[in-house]
């Protein structure tokens, strides 16, 4: 388009920009640039800063007619055109050279937003300016469609967020763990309720029946003052059941007056019980979540807390979906006028496989049923190291102490202690070893479980009857780091990654007299988990140790590496002296459970300065599941942890 006139960028000399207008029209035609430091230039970097600063005092501005406009009436103006991204102003860029013809300029600004969840809607408008003929100065010719072509006066625009499917967890065999079941919403019409104390009662000893006991119980000490707050013809939701629960105190609860049954189906995992320590839960978000994370999640959305739920949770869940929407107000006697503007589609989440077994699991949790003290049972297959189950009681509790508590081993540590002998050749299984009522190291007395006495025996048999003294009179030809040494061949104390938290171990190393010889049978300063020495075991089991694998998908960056090959002898002598204890020892409860034999070493640890208080172990494997069982507070093995083995093996058969 042809200048009519010469045009001068502000601060040049007329005559200097006569010549440069020669110039430019010869070589070029219709255009004029103007210089990086001119007051176009500075007129539109101005808008640009002050649109987002929320500032525009430098600024002129004139309506597209000509009028003037205030600066302030412009900043209010983006703010309401705005709308829900207000408080998020967008990227703003000046692109290209400006077009100038006579008194007005056309530039191009890139205009890139950051929406909640990530996603980014970059779209470019052009922006004019008219030339102040008294000043020379450049201003803004100001309208909506500044902002978005499609914006007029008084629209706004606002932001529909659209959750994405959130994925699963697999088990072993690839298939979800949690999937749609039927559960049944139980509430209460408060007008038809004439004693709310009575059916409050009623309800409370039918919730309490149900078998295995709901965990966390209902609570129902609001529940009278949120019948008296609803209108008479309310829901008053007072618990969701899964369907097998409910169908246990129907017959009590379908005839109340006032109850009110709303048949559904949620995302649930087997069983309520079903690894959910380890799985974690998915809930609506919390307050906390959204005070922590608002750019993340909105009112609504679900997230998963605790175990791999919370771990993976922004895998699981994916990326929501963003809309942009114009909101136009409503012609009179009309509705509001909507326009789309931008669309982002959700983002599926990705499912997380893992290991776990639906059977084997059953069967832990099932083993745990009932257990009023805290305790954990962990399965492993001898295989390949796959964690098969991981039950945590009483109920559904939340800590996931197969993995993660740090207690005292006891007497399942002499396994690593027989196989550092065994490897030292201080011992064989005949090898006849002392087994006293007490032993005396450094004047510290150590005793046998109700102070059985063994007299001179073979070794096999201190190791199935599990006698402490004779391990304490063994302990210094282990020296001061050989249960430590030994320990790490069978992965205690390494660096595991499995996608979980886990405790490997911490095995006594450098003490004195006294120390190596509690740390012989399980006391002293070794702490491990339920996992811990189901890997021990199992690498006992395999001949080799293998870091368990609990998540395959996504893979985990760094497993740790394989152990050394287990000297053949050794193995094969502990193998023997571990199915003893099955057949003629602590575990003779075990020696009928079908399924092929079954080895094992009981323990009993102090965990303070009293010895009638003490954890109950029991680790072991049948066939390719090596396991552990863990009672905190479980007094003796034989009474608590070896009964719930007993179980979890008669039910994996």
């Amino acid at each position: 388009m042809p200048l009519s006139y010469p045009y001068r960028c502000p601060g040049t000399p007329l005559r200097r920009g006569l010549a440069a207008l020669a110039a430019t029209v010869l070589a070029a035609g219709a255009l004029v640039g103007c210089s990086a430091d001119d007051g176009l230039t500075g007129s539109v970097d101005a808008f640009l800063a002050g649109w987002r600063s929320g500032n525009l005092d430098k600024v002129g501005f004139v309506d597209p007619t000509g009028a003037r406009v205030p600066a302030g009436t412009v900043v209010e103006e983006i703010k309401a055109l705005s709308g829900d991204l207000a408080a998020t102003p967008p990227a703003l860029r000046h692109v290209g050279e400006a077009e100038v013809t006579k008194n007005l300029a056309t530039t191009t600004v890139d205009i890139r937003w950051t929406l909640p969840g990530g996603a980014d809607w970059a779209y470019q408008r052009p922006l004019r300016l008219r030339q102040n003929s008294g000043d020379d100065r450049w201003q803004v010719i100001w309208e909506p469609q500044v902002l978005h072509d499609q914006l007029a006066k008084g629209d706004r625009l606002t932001l529909r967020r659209t959750a994405a499917p959130r994925a699963g967890l697999l088990d072993g065999a690839g298939q979800p763990i949690v999937t749609p079941r039927p559960v049944v919403r139980i509430g209460l019409q408060p007008g038809e309720i004439p004693d709310v104390a009575a059916l409050v009662g009623r309800l409370d000893a039918a919730f309490r029946a149900v078998r295995p006991p709901i965990s966390p119980p209902v609570d129902l000490a609001d529940l009278p003052q949120r019948l008296r707050d609803a209108d008479p013809d309310a829901f008053v939701e007072v618990v969701t059941l899964r369907d097998e629960a409910y169908r246990q105190i129907r017959s009590r609860i379908y005839d109340l007056p006032g109850t009110k049954f709303r048949a559904e189906k949620l995302d649930l995992a087997p069983t309520r019980e079903f690894a959910r320590a380890l799985l974690g839960t998915v809930d609506p978000a919390q307050a906390d979540d959204l005070a922590a994370h608002p750019d993340r999640y909105a009112k609504g959305d679900l997230v998963g807390h605790g175990g791999l739920q919370g771990r993976y949770d922004e895998r699981l869940r994916g990326a929501p979906g963003t809309t942009v929407e114009i909101r136009r107000p409503a012609p009179e006697g009309g509705s509001t006028v909507v326009t789309e503007a931008f669309r982002q589609e959700p983002g599926p989440g990705q499912p997380v496989r893992t290991t776990l077994d639906v059977a084997t699991q059953n069967a832990a949790d099932g083993a745990l049923r009932g257990e009023k003290r805290r305790a954990a049972l962990v399965a492993v297959r001898v295989g390949d190291g796959a964690v098969l189950a991981a039950a945590n009681g009483p109920g559904a509790a939340g800590e996931n102490l197969a993995f993660t508590a740090q207690v005292p081993p006891g007497s399942t540590f002499k396994t690593v202690s027989a196989l550092a002998l065994l490897d030292k050749g201080a011992v064989t299984p005949q090898t006849v070893v002392d087994c006293p009522k007490t032993s005396v190291v450094d004047g510290r007395p150590f005793k046998n479980s109700d102070d059985f006495v063994l007299g001179r025996v073979p070794f096999r048999t201190d190791f199935a009857k599990s006698c402490n003294t004779a391990f304490v009179a063994l302990a210094p030809q282990l020296g001061p780091d050989g249960l430590a040494a030994t320990g790490r061949t069978l992965g205690l104390e390494g660096s595991w990654d499995l996608g979980a938290d886990v405790f490997t171990g911490k095995v006594s190393t450098g003490g004195g007299p006294t120390e190596q010889a509690a740390a012989a049978i399980g006391q002293g300063t070794t702490v491990v988990s339920p996992l811990a020495m189901a890997g021990v075991t199992a690498a006992v089991a395999r001949g080799r140790f293998e870091q368990p694998k609990l998540v395959l998908d996504p893979a985990p960056a760094a497993p740790a590496a394989a152990g050394p090959t287990l000297r053949a002898e050794s193995v094969a002598a502990l193998k023997t002296m571990m199915r003893e204890v099955v057949t003629a020892g602590t575990a003779r409860a075990l020696a009928d459970v079908p399924g092929g034999p079954v080895y094992g070493k009981t323990g009993t640890a102090e965990y303070d300065d009293d010895p009638a208080h003490t954890h109950a172990w029991f680790v072991g494997w049948r066939g390719d599941v090596a396991f552990a069982v863990f009672v905190e507070q479980g007094g003796s093995s034989t009474a608590s942890a070896v009964p719930i083995a007993e179980r979890f093996l008669r039910a994996l058969r």
